[in-house]
């Protein structure tokens, strides 16, 4: 056997201070596997199954049937919400994950999406990233809180919600919001948003989503009287959209920075070397030549300093023998918290340049505030991360995506992504193909985010 293999064969002998005991980590392990075989897809799965799988095991475990919730705005789309009682000291402290994900095709994939792998050291499997590391940790600390007696100083409550990914009617957080306010209402939240980056295996930054950009999809469209194939003449509305999108393809934002996003660009610099180190340094003063190489550098790097517009879907044409009366094309814009859709709007219909072409906003979500720094919830995740990975920075984050937790800061509740959970900064597969979570990595998490939550629920 390899070297590298034997390291795989120990990943159950950890040691003892940074993952959790053999009986939690069994049960972690198999509720994360049973709802990454839930197919949750977010257009054609249903996330129902997995809230009930769940509440079941939480009444098994002793739960009162009125502190454990399932439901939401469909049939299919139920939530789970589950309450751990504490003295009543402090407001809750919500944990939110979200059951839906992304679609998956099993022919784009080397094996089957929704059956959980573990192989060569990774969890294999959609959303075992995004989101349902994170929901099954909650679900078994909470069981281990319960197995132990915990008498926290706050209530504890646990949300698993649905359609985080796109939104739309039947979302949870906005249903809670809007219904069960009081199901959820606390006075902070750990969500996602926040992750461990590792560069070559060495864990180099925890960090600790604060804020996110904000999105918006815009929908660019030609219309044309058609006509008979045969008959082809210079106006095509296919090809003045792929016009269009060649503009848009080479549209830059301008470089903004936040106080959140030049100290991560600051930080950075002291953690990389050579020319890049002095770039990351120059960047985070706002040196234009030093953001554009930066930008360049990296694609999570470029997202974080601006404004991003990307074409995600296309249609056009409506029969094989016909001259396209109408071609259209989805762009997604991931924007600045202090920028406006409009605002946006308005870029690309100037970058666009054709009154031929019309720009509309199909939907947008809206910014959020940022959260204020907790002294607790940073200080508390900062001497976590010193004690299970010396060395390793903590560190404020903007997300370049978006998390629910956009709608529990506009109602109010401020939320941190956190997980303790690292991945290689080269080779995040949230939403992508052969999504996978190291087996290592995620055990860690599970201790991490239980004694993190621990230590924010007692009075001291």
């Amino acid at each position: 056997m390899s070297p590298f293999l034997l390291v795989l064969a120990a990943v159950p002998l950890l040691p003892v201070e940074t993952t959790s005991p053999e009986p939690h980590r069994q049960l972690v392990r198999a509720i994360y596997e049973e709802l990454v075989n839930s197919n949750t897809s977010y257009d054609t799965g249903k996330t129902t199954p997995a809230a009930e799988a769940l509440a079941k095991r939480l009444l098994d475990a002793g739960f009162p049937r009125e502190d454990v919730v399932v439901g939401g705005a469909a049939p299919h789309k139920a939530n789970l919400v589950a309450r751990y009682r504490g003295t009543g000291e402090a407001r809750p402290l919500l944990l939110l994950a979200h059951l839906d994900v992304v679609e998956a095709k099993r022919e784009d994939w080397t094996f089957d999406p929704f059956t959980l792998l573990e192989k060569d050291g990774y969890f294999y499997g959609r959303g075992t990233g995004d989101d349902k590391a994170q929901a099954a940790i909650w679900v078994a600390n909470l069981i281990r809180y319960k197995r132990e007696g915990l008498r926290p100083s706050r209530d504890l409550i646990v949300a698993l919600t649905a359609d985080e990914e796109g939104g739309g009617p039947n979302n949870g957080v906005d249903w809670l919001l809007a219904n069960r306010k009081e199901l959820i209402d606390a006075e902070f939240c750990l969500n996602e948003g926040g992750w461990g980056e590792m560069r070559g295996g060495k864990r180099l930054l925890n960090l600790v989503q604060v804020g996110e950009k904000h999105s918006a999809t815009y929908r660019l469209e030609v219309r044309n009287p058609g006509g008979h194939s045969s008959m082809p003449v210079p106006e095509n509305a296919i090809y003045r959209l792929a016009a269009a999108l060649q503009r848009v393809a080479a549209l830059e934002f301008p470089f903004r920075l936040n106080d959140v996003t030049r100290k991560y660009l600051e930080t950075l610099a002291g953690l990389e070397g050579g020319p890049l180190a002095s770039s990351l340094r120059l960047a985070s003063a706002g040196g234009a030549e030093a953001m554009r190489a930066v930008a360049k550098a990296s694609p999570q790097w470029n997202a974080v300093m601006r404004t991003t517009c990307v074409a995600t879907g296309l249609d056009g044409g409506h029969a094989e023998n016909a001259l396209p009366q109408t071609a259209g094309a989805r762009v997604n814009c991931r924007i600045l918290p202090d920028e406006t859709p409009e605002q946006v709007e308005a870029v690309l219909r100037r970058t666009v340049a054709d009154d031929q072409v019309a720009v509309s906003i199909a939907r947008a979500h809206g910014a959020s505030p940022m959260s204020p720094l907790r002294d607790d919830v940073v200080a508390v995740t900062r001497s976590l991360t010193s004690t299970f990975w010396p060395g390793v920075v903590t560190l404020p984050y903007m997300v370049m995506g978006g998390t629910d937790g956009r709608m529990l800061r506009k109602a109010g509740i401020p939320t941190y992504g956190v997980q303790g959970i690292f991945y290689d900064a080269g080779d995040i597969r949230f939403h992508g193909r052969d999504e996978r979570v190291g087996v290592r990595e995620f055990y860690e998490g599970q201790e991490f985010l239980y004694r993190l939550v621990k230590d924010l629920s007692t009075t001291r």
